[in-house]
């Protein structure tokens, strides 16, 4: 909108019929989401999930994950029936879906309805070396960047991300050990619900690899990490980022997994901070940590620890009211209510 500017959004939000700063985060958030589509009239047109799958090499062992490697596989296909908690809660709130292949442990039938984009049977054991090649990351970050221009062309402006695949929040567990500059022991949680004794192994196992891989942030080369410790439908998340804050989107930042690809994509361009919505606080271990490095105040705190974009899908319906008061609300001036002294 040619006349839009910060100051006027500000002063509209000001002026609805309420105390000033009333509707608190709302208010940040339609000042958000107004600057983001540079427009008076902030709307959620379309919005959409994107659920990137793929398996990890080290999960195939067992030493991190309490669930076999097929339930990856077996997810997508739960997906595909409309019967994952990401399906319900798509639906509920009106919201579209798609599933993305990045590299799943499994052949798929091409009749599948997913995006069929394996990179991999998986990415290779990081136990033993680097989990991608460098053309790995590439293509990967292409397949983020293909999913949400795909959503983008039929017109969506608000986009949020989830992965599927088991031990994925081991790779999430050392990504944010090497950013943060954290011990391991403070990044790694139980995931997918592991028992006390399969957790101490999980931490060894991970305190291996981060030995093996001398795993710190290079100057600028965050890229490198992904390429070290990462998986596809992290490093499709990456480039899913980017592109989202290239072509002027609201994204949602899910929960721990989708975090620890933001932190990747963060050090690769720090101004997709401005278009960043952190959804919810996971309760695996670490994610707070994460939100609070990066000074995020996540929408919502429901306990929830699922991952597949569930936190991103509950909060459209907030992204929406933040959008409604600002359209819909009367001004002080416009229902002629005194404004105080």
């Amino acid at each position: 909108m040619s006349n839009f500017s910060i100051d006027a959004l500000q002063h509209k939000i000001n002026t609805k019929t309420k105390p000033l700063g009333s509707l608190g985060i709302l208010e940040k958030l339609a000042l958000q989401i107004g600057t983001v589509q540079q427009t008076l009239l902030p709307q959620v047109v379309q919005p959409h999930i994107v659920v990137f799958a793929a398996d990890h090499g080290i999960a195939a062992a067992g030493l991190v994950n309490p669930f076999p490697q097929a339930v990856t596989a077996q997810m997508v296909y739960n997906f595909c029936a409309g019967g994952a908690a990401i399906n319900a809660f798509c639906k509920v709130n009106d919201c579209s879906l798609t599933v993305v292949d990045c590299g799943v442990k499994t052949v798929f039938d091409t009749s599948l309805p997913i995006t069929h984009s394996k990179i991999a049977m998986g990415t290779a054991n990081y136990l033993e070396g680097k989990a991608m090649s460098e053309p790995q990351v590439q293509q990967a970050m292409q397949i983020g960047v293909q999913a949400v221009e795909q959503a983008y062309q039929k017109g969506t402006n608000v986009i949020g991300f989830g992965e599927m695949g088991i031990g994925n929040t081991s790779a999430a567990s050392l990504l944010m050990s090497a950013i943060l500059g954290l011990p391991v022991q403070d990044c790694v949680g139980r995931g997918t619900g592991v028992n006390d004794s399969q957790l101490t192994t999980k931490l060894a196992t991970l305190e291996k690899v981060y030995q093996l891989h001398q795993l710190s942030l290079p100057s600028a080369q965050p890229l490198a990490l992904l390429q070290a410790v990462g998986g596809f439908e992290i490093a499709a998340m990456v480039g899913a980022f980017l592109h989202a804050y290239k072509l002027q989107m609201v994204f949602l930042v899910d929960g721990f997994i989708a975090t620890s690809a933001y932190l990747i994509a963060q050090l690769i361009e720090p101004a997709i901070v401005a278009n960043a919505v952190f959804a919810h606080c996971s309760q695996e271990q670490g994610h707070t940590t994460m939100l609070h490095h990066l000074h995020a105040t996540p929408l919502l705190q429901l306990q929830m620890r699922l991952g597949e974009g569930t936190g991103a899908a509950m909060a459209i319906p907030i992204l929406r009211a933040a959008c409604s008061f600002v359209n819909e609300m009367a001004s002080f001036e416009s229902a002629g209510v005194s404004t105080g002294t």
